[in-house]
């Protein structure tokens, strides 16, 4: 995607925990599966410091929506990395049908590319 020299932070915590950053940053009191925060855009992003951003996962919902969905954890945890590594990159599932589709369809096909080349 043009960013492999670039660096990410990922965090795993519990329900509590993301919903804490969720309410603090997001004014949502609740628990969320992953929530990212993008350093190449906003305020601070003239910095250049090739660190894309941050993305937090929440392992308790993963483990919830892996169950619900019939996967594994570790499939559930890749494709929570994938979307919020997308939102690092500007793509936005909230907005219009179209960026919807968009990043449904990106997400699709990295979440593909990766599983043709890691077992675990």
């Amino acid at each position: 995607m043009g960013y492999q020299k670039w660096e990410i932070s990922i965090l795993l915590v519990d329900d509590p925990q993301i919903t804490e950053i969720n309410k603090t940053y997001l004014h949502r009191n609740r628990p969320t599966d992953v929530i990212s925060f993008s350093q190449i855009e906003g305020a601070f992003s003239h910095l250049n410091t090739r660190l894309l951003g941050d993305v937090v996962i929440s392992l308790e919902t993963a483990q919830r929506q892996a169950q619900e969905d019939n996967t594994t954890l570790q499939d559930e945890i890749a494709f929570l990395l994938i979307h919020g590594m997308l939102h690092l990159l500007g793509y936005d599932h909230e907005g219009s049908g179209k960026k919807a589709r968009e990043m449904k369809a990106r997400e699709k096909e990295l979440m593909c590319s990766l599983k043709s080349r890691v077992t675990y």
